[in-house]
């Protein structure tokens, strides 16, 4: 069976080549009997549809991903799964680099080169996040998590609302959502 594998960190991402739209015009291409997709962070090797995946995989299957890093975000996870799939008889393909993973010396040292490069880009991504997030953090007007959507005044105005109608009026009145309008209540009552 040949079986493909596309994941993103989430449903929203969509640059790079990683959205799974385009993973999956690249994994229909190779006539999959079955391809298995999530949404899932990388940076963690307790993903559901893909530890399922791999508990199915049986000798003579045969493994696609579009890239190196839909396996893993480390080298240390990422060489642990294709080695195992290996010595269990499953071709693993990684279509970007146009190579199918085997055990052999020269091998082993691409791949462990490669995640090495993928750790390399996800500590990267993190390092720049923390970064800007310091510098916003000097701003009199930063503010922790999301940017809040609605203005105060209409806040307010939903708080009103709520002493006289249902939160499912005034979220059609308002257009702001019900657990919205719970965490704006809970703060101005001063509970956490």
């Amino acid at each position: 069976m040949i079986y493909g594998y596309a994941r993103v960190s989430t449903y929203g991402q969509a640059k790079d080549g990683n959205s799974l739209k385009d993973q999956l015009r690249i994994l229909e291409g190779y006539n999959c009997n079955e391809i298995v997709q999530e949404a899932f962070t990388g940076k963690t090797m307790d993903r559901p549809a893909f530890n399922e995946l791999v508990a199915k995989l049986q000798a003579g299957d045969t493994l696609i991903v579009t890239k190196l890093d839909r396996f893993a975000r480390t080298l240390i996870e990422g060489e642990k799964i294709v080695s195992e799939l290996i010595d269990r008889g499953v071709k693993v393909i990684i279509d970007n680099m146009g190579i199918i993973l085997d055990n052999t010396s020269n091998n082993k040292l691409m791949r462990q080169v490669f995640f090495a490069f993928a750790e390399y880009e996800r500590n990267m991504i993190v390092e720049r996040t923390q970064a800007g997030k310091a510098i916003a953090k000097q701003r009199e007007d930063f503010r922790e998590g999301r940017p809040n959507k609605y203005s105060k005044k209409q806040i307010d105005h939903a708080l009103e609302l709520l002493e006289t109608h249902s939160y499912k009026q005034v979220e059609e009145i308002t257009g702001i959502s019900k657990s919205t309008l719970i965490r704006a209540k809970k703060k101005v009552q001063g509970v956490n």
